[in-house]
Parts: structure tokens; C-alpha cells; sequence
């Protein structure tokens, strides 16, 4: 496998990639510290790119403090639209492929239907917004492009819904969790593997994918299955949205098609609940 870069190292999907590469035994990747690998920082970007010339980058760089952005907006257009864009001209000039993961909040989600990668894009808050112009950047700018949209991301590293869910678990009797915002799961460990997935099958199917977990589920639901699954005795009180006012507004139905990514990779995704299972048993070995 040709030499692989990873931008973001630092963060959740980052450090599952880094699990994932040794796993699988793929020596030849670089993940550079986060000063080293600045998605702001232009010149920064060319001088990497062009010291380690990779065949391809994966960019795990984003701004994904969904509430903070609507206060934080142009420091979220920075990371997703305008970093977003200077990564894909470094890969440009030095003839780097591109990875770049995006979200399924790129989608209203107002309606139940499963979402296709050609479906309509009309993100609802600040974040969603932002990540739809760096894909329509990156779009712009690299034609050797793959954009993968993913959805409510955890794993055993970094801070996410799972491990908030085990702490308060901990210290409380009962929780209130919304049930009204239905999705998927996503594994970050599966995620990785179905990006070193990508890069292995050597195909310049370039173009937009979906990628989560299979099945669907609310966040109470969730919860109750993390629970159940950890054996964590705790109360769940399903709740509806408006009963936990957000400054972002959530989709209330955002679950892909990943039809494409499998069809066009050979892939097999493992259902959220399996993937969970998992998660937590890695968590408590830790």
C-alpha cells in the first residue's frame, strides 16, 4: 500500500485509524502531531504534503462542537470550509487522493426516508453548513476526491456519546434522553477499517459515500443499549427534543443509504448493536 496521511491525527477517528493501521499491519502511514499538520496553515499544508509525498490523505481535521459553532462560526467555516479547501489544493499539487470525512448533518432530516448521496443537502445549523461547503470545496478543487459521511461517531478514545453515557451512568439513578432524533451509530473502528477499505481496493471510484453502522435507533435508545450492555443499572426517561433545547437544531431522521460504499467496495458493515458490544468491552479493558 502506497504511503498514507493522516490530517487530524489527534482526534477520535485519528487515533481508531492508528489502532486500525497496526491491527492490519499498514506500515506505511504517517499521522504528523497537530503543529506539524495545521489544516489553517497553507504553506504548512504544501510543505508536508510535498516533504512526504502520500498517495493518499485522510483528513480527520474538523470543527464539530455542534452547539459551540452557532457562536463560533467563522472559526468553524475556518476548520471545515476554508481548511478544508487549503488541504485540497496541497493534495492537488502533489498528486495525493483525498479522504475527507463529513456528516450526516449536511441533511435536514425531516422526513423518514433512507438518505442517498445524491439526495438534497440543506443542513440546519451552523455546523452542518460549514461541512457542506468544505465538501462542495473539496469537490471544487480535487477531482481525486472520496467524501464519506458518517453519523453519531464514538469509540474508546476522545469524548463521545458512549463514554459520556458510562460516566453519568456512574453517578446517577436516572437520566432523561431524548427519543424524538433517530440515526445511526457509528463505530469509529469500523469507520477506519472501511476507509483502509477504500485505499486497498485501488479504485478511482472517486465520488460521495455513506457510512455508518447498520440498523437504526433514537438516543434513548442508545443509551438503554449502552447500558444494558455494560450492566449499569440506571432509569432512562425517553424525552422529547423540545424538552432539552439545543442552540443547534438536530435532525430529527438522519439515517444513510450505504448502498454506494458497499456495492462499490465490497464492504460489509456490522450492525451498531454488534459494534457497541464491542466498543464497551475494549472500554472496560482500558
Amino acid at each position: 500500500m502506497n504511503e498514507i496521511l493522516v490530517i487530524g491525527a489527534g482526534g477520535q477517528l485519528g487515533q481508531c485509524l492508528k489502532v486500525v493501521a497496526e491491527r492490519r499491519g499498514i506500515t506505511e502511514i504517517i499521522f504528523p502531531a497537530e503543529q506539524d499538520a495545521n489544516i489553517l496553515d497553507q504553506s504548512g499544508l504544501n510543505e508536508l504534503l510535498a516533504a512526504a509525498q502520500p498517495a493518499f490523505v485522510i483528513n480527520c481535521a474538523a470543527y464539530t462542537a455542534v452547539d459551540k459553532a452557532e457562536d463560533e462560526v467563522e472559526l468553524a467555516k475556518a476548520i471545515n470550509e476554508t481548511g478544508a479547501g487549503y488541504l485540497a489544493s496541497a493534495c492537488l499539487a502533489n498528486g495525493a487522493a483525498l479522504l475527507h470525512v463529513s456528516t450526516d448533518f449536511v441533511f435536514e432530516g425531516n422526513e423518514v426516508k433512507l438518505l442517498k448521496e445524491d439526495d438534497e443537502a440543506k443542513p440546519i445549523n451552523v455546523y452542518g453548513v460549514t461541512k457542506l461547503d468544505g465538501e462542495k470545496v473539496v469537490v471544487s478543487t480535487l477531482p481525486a476526491h472520496f467524501i464519506i459521511r458518517t453519523s453519531w461517531l464514538y469509540s474508546e478514545y476522545a469524548n463521545n456519546f458512549v463514554k459520556t453515557m458510562l460516566k453519568l451512568g456512574a453517578e446517577r439513578d436516572e437520566l432523561n434522553i431524548i427519543a424524538d432524533q433517530v440515526g445511526t451509530p457509528t463505530y469509529a473502528i469500523d469507520l477506519a477499517n472501511a476507509i483502509f477499505d477504500i485505499i486497498a481496493s485501488s479504485s478511482a471510484s472517486y465520488g460521495v459515500y455513506h457510512y455508518s453502522n447498520e440498523g437504526v435507533t433514537s438516543w434513548f435508545d442508545f443509551a438503554k443499549a449502552i447500558f444494558d450492555i455494560s450492566e449499569t443499572v440506571v432509569k432512562v426517561n425517553p424525552i422529547p427534543g423540545s424538552a432539552y433545547p439545543t442552540k443547534a437544531i438536530r435532525p430529527a431522521f438522519s439515517v444513510m443509504d450505504k448502498s454506494k460504499i458497499k456495492n462499490t467496495f465490497n464492504i460489509e458493515i456490522p450492525y451498531w448493536r454488534d459494534s457497541l458490544v464491542e466498543c464497551i468491552k475494549q472500554i472496560k479493558i482500558q
